[in-house]
């Protein structure tokens, strides 16, 4: 999810429990046999699949995991027939979300998307209703207790590398770059072995909406959580300021 407390977010994922750990890894498995399938099973020629291995090991994701991963979806190469289908729709309060899902069936998606908004007092709209209130970048996060620069000094190196903005909250750094210059400003700060709790190119929104409505609090919640506990989901976007 994205919001404000984007590393507080990304610790209460990665401290969930076993479950949620399972859907992530789902999650991941199955960018994994895209890439693959897009790009080949070799990573040093495949900058997506490179990207998709730095989010597994993010998430904790055993190296063992992730190779099998790779070898299977390179045995399966005609068989991944998964899709990718982006929906966008309103939440209470006109909150605005996207949901991008891969499957094998989009009917299947499409009625259990539809059927989470609906539960939640929100709608799906037509594709573009709301993606415009959002700017696609590369963001990448940073735990300032798994670094020892200075801010200064690691502001100057994603810089360098090319990325957009760099900004120091409370607890963690955030790096800002363009989507097709994530690669290369991930791989350049890989290379000075630091630790990025989170890598990603995502959708930020350009503003936030707060909810202060109980009602609306709990459908917004309760729309998360349905398509949280969706298999097909794989990233849920939205404009709430939690």
């Amino acid at each position: 999810m994205s919001g404000h407390s984007k590393f507080a977010n990304i610790k209460h994922k990665k401290e969930k429990n076993d479950a949620a750990k399972g859907k992530i890894f789902t999650i991941i498995g199955r960018e994994i046999a895209i890439a693959v399938k897009e790009g080949g099973p070799d990573p040093a020629n495949n900058s997506k699949l490179r990207d998709v291995i730095a989010k597994a090991k993010a998430n904790n994701m055993p190296n063992d995991t992730i190779d099998r991963g790779i070898k299977k979806a390179a045995g399966d190469i005609g068989s991944v027939n998964y899709e990718r289908v982006t929906y966008e729709g309103y939440g209470p309060s006109g909150t605005a979300i996207i949901v991008e899902a891969l499957t094998d069936n989009k009917n299947r998606t499409a009625a259990n998307v539809r059927n989470a908004f609906s539960k939640g007092q929100g709608s799906i709209g037509t594709q573009g209703c709301v993606s415009y209130m959002f700017d696609e970048k590369g963001q990448i996060i940073i735990a300032k207790e798994d670094c020892d620069l200075e801010a200064d000094d690691l502001m100057m190196m994603a810089l360098d590398a090319g990325a957009e903005d760099f900004a120091e909250e409370e607890d963690s750094f955030e790096v800002t770059t363009d989507p097709d210059s994530f690669s290369a400003v991930r791989e350049a700060l890989e290379a000075e072995n630091i630790v990025m709790a989170s890598a990603e190119v995502t959708m930020i929104p350009q503003t936030y909406v707060s909810l202060t409505d109980e009602k609306d609090l709990t459908n917004i919640q309760r729309i998360l959580d349905l398509l949280d506990e969706d298999d097909d989901v794989q990233e849920v976007f939205h404009n709430w300021e939690e």
